[in-house]
């Protein structure tokens, strides 16, 4: 999620309502970037890549999968299932634009003003905000929102660690302090902050009842955003419909965006019901998360026709690692040898060819998808340095073998894979008896691989797995449960293993605490699934973090991966440069797509009468 750090924070020209010094003698800045100049200047009408005068109105439905029984975000980490949906009715101080790789511009602020050693920020409000209830946001909101989502969110308690308090320094300001200087990301990512109405959260419901942040509800948010919650039918579906006297729908950044009049969340618990679904036109835009289905389930007349349209979209603005993760909080795992004969069992090449269409490639990396942050070869230069001051920390193959992962494919790689997982074994104090894999004291090894009764595929990938481990006289038990049994079970790290996905951004920071750090372990709902507590990626996440280059961040970025990856903490899925995605043709959009934007859709679309006509017809 995280913008970057160590690098130079953009600014521009100063618009007149900005010409005055912000508090302390620093200067306004109305762009934030880690990439050094910004492209917009502050006098900037609108994005490049909009579509300034689409037309409002029409209504897009959108598939989600699972289901839901929450509408307050702060605490979704922790309880409840939240709906995707309540996201659009919340704005944030900045936000990003999509044809720069890693750049903010004001939204609810106007403005930020920072000092050279990045001690504090100062962000001021943008006159005119205001809550959909037409109450304006004030600083009191920010203070409430900051301190409501550090305290209740696990990964933002450990995103905002180092923003020590926030406090109301004028009418229109607030100022964040930090804990130290030199963590030159911190001035952004406080600009992500979603802010939340304090007068609402802090009032009482139809019946009398004071609410509560701390708990989850299906009691409809207030927001301040360019869509409220219109309608909704628990579990099943949420309507949004686009607030037509929007405080921000002439800001730069909302110009030719938030185009419909109403976004529908259609949920379903079964993506094989799903696709039938879209086909059936019960709802438009669908994201294909299998290659095989993409590539045999759409030979219908609406495909054929090109009423019902499949198109791939390039990512360019994320990486990821996605594998099962073991769960070393459970003893069972300690042992690294043991660890990495799973990864030797895996023949992802014969799955890539049975269960795809081969065009997947497999992860290498916790960078998957950004070579700039991607170890490769043997570490030099200043990723050697780094990786020096924590040499005892580390598996020595760090330094002297580069990481690799088995290849099958063919019978005789299989064996080979399958000879060196159980030497692996042996060396790990395991033996087999009677066909069984055993420890030491001549308990039977067994695993229970945890999956969502919603994901068809992973549960496809894992019932390929099963026989390979079997092969090792491994016990394997795969379960499926409900998606929300499934979230509370991870969020309370209640498995042995299950399926990780790390999204990384082109700047890697503060997040990587809540990924991988040893504090985020045992805090239930974190993103440190495996539960890892090792010093050397403690240390090597907080140079990442109080990096003062671009290139010491690389650096670091490829040291942390390097280490992660030779200590065997998952065993390493695939990756795809692009999403896929079928609709039904009743939608434009502008043309070219920001680099960034992957599909752009919703925001940057629109309902396309002329298309809806002509499909009604055919």
């Amino acid at each position: 999620m995280a913008p970057a750090l160590g690098l130079n924070l953009g600014i521009s020209a100063i618009t007149p309502a900005l010409a005055d010094d912000a508090p302390n003698g620093l200067k306004w800045r109305h762009g934030l970037s880690t990439y050094g100049e910004i492209k917009y200047p502050a006098d900037f009408k609108r994005y490049d890549y909009v579509k300034p005068d689409a037309p409002k109105g029409g209504v897009v439905r959108l598939f989600q999968p699972g289901t839901y029984d929450s509408f307050n975000l702060v605490v979704a980490g922790l309880k409840g299932t939240v709906s995707a949906a309540v996201s659009r009715i919340y704005d944030s101080l900045m936000e990003a634009s999509l044809d720069e790789p890693d750049t903010y511009y004001g939204e609810l602020a106007e403005a930020a003003a920072f000092p050279d050693d990045f001690s504090y920020v100062i962000y001021r409000l943008r006159p005119g905000s205001r809550w959909h209830d037409g109450k304006p946001v004030t600083p009191e909101d920010v203070i409430f929102s900051f301190e409501a989502w550090k305290t209740n969110s696990p990964m933002f308690s450990a995103y905002y660690r180092h923003i020590e308090k926030a406090e109301k320094i004028g009418d229109r300001d607030i100022k964040f302090t930090f804990d130290s200087p030199g963590n030159r990301e911190l001035p952004m990512i406080t600009g992500q902050l979603i802010i939340l109405p304090k007068h609402w959260w802090e009032g009482t419901d139809a019946q009398g009842k004071k609410r509560d942040i701390t708990a989850s509800t299906l009691e409809p948010p207030l927001g301040s955003g360019p869509y409220r919650i219109k309608e909704f039918v628990a579990g099943r579906s949420v309507a949004l419909e686009r607030v037509k006297d929007y405080w921000g729908k002439d800001i730069p950044i909302a110009i030719g965006q938030n185009n419909f009049e109403e976004l529908r969340y259609e949920y379903f618990r079964d993506d094989t019901v799903a696709r039938e679904a879209l086909k059936a036109d019960q709802f438009d835009w669908y994201g294909e998360r299998s290659a095989k289905e993409w590539a045999s389930a759409y030979d219908v007349p609406p495909v054929r026709e090109k009423r019902l349209l499949k198109e791939l979209f390039t990512v360019r603005n994320q990486g990821r690692m996605q594998g099962w993760v073991f769960n070393l909080r459970r003893p069972k795992f300690a042992n690294a040898r043991l660890r990495r004969a799973f990864n030797y069992a895996f023949d992802f090449e014969e799955m890539n060819r049975v269960l795809s269409t081969g065009e997947y490639h497999r992860d290498s990396s916790y960078f998957d998808g950004i070579p700039d942050l991607m170890a490769t070869g043997l570490p030099e230069g200043k990723e050697l340095e780094i990786l020096e001051t924590v040499r005892d920390k580390v598996p020595p193959e760090v330094f002297t073998t580069p990481y690799t992962d088995p290849v099958g494919g063919t019978p005789e790689n299989v064996r080979a894979n399958l000879r060196e997982a159980t030497r692996l074994l042996k060396e790990a104090g395991f033996e087999i008896r009677d066909r069984k894999l055993v420890d030491a004291s001549g308990q039977p090894f067994t695993v229970e691989i945890l999956g969502n009764s919603g994901d068809a595929g992973m549960e496809r990938i894992s019932l390929f797995y099963k026989p390979s481990l079997e092969r090792l006289g491994i016990t394997v038990n795969l379960r499926a449960v409900d998606t929300v049994q499934y979230q509370n079970r991870v969020r309370d790290f209640d498995f042995e293993m299950t399926t990780q996905v790390w999204g990384q951004s082109i700047s890697p920071g503060n997040e990587q605490r809540d990924n991988f750090g040893s504090q985020a372990a045992d805090r239930p709902g974190s993103n440190n699934l495996p539960g890892i507590k090792n010093p050397a990626v403690d240390a090597i996440i907080e140079r990442i973090i109080f990096a003062n280059s671009r290139a010491d961040q690389i650096a670091a970025a490829k040291a942390m991966d390097r280490v992660l990856l030779w200590n065997f903490y998952l065993v390493p899925h695939f990756n795809y440069d692009k999403q896929r995605y079928v609709y039904w043709d009743r939608f434009s959009h502008p043309d070219p797509l920001p680099k960034y934007g992957v599909s752009g859709f919703p925001n940057l679309w629109w309902y396309d009468a002329d298309r809806a006509a002509k499909l009604k017809r055919s």
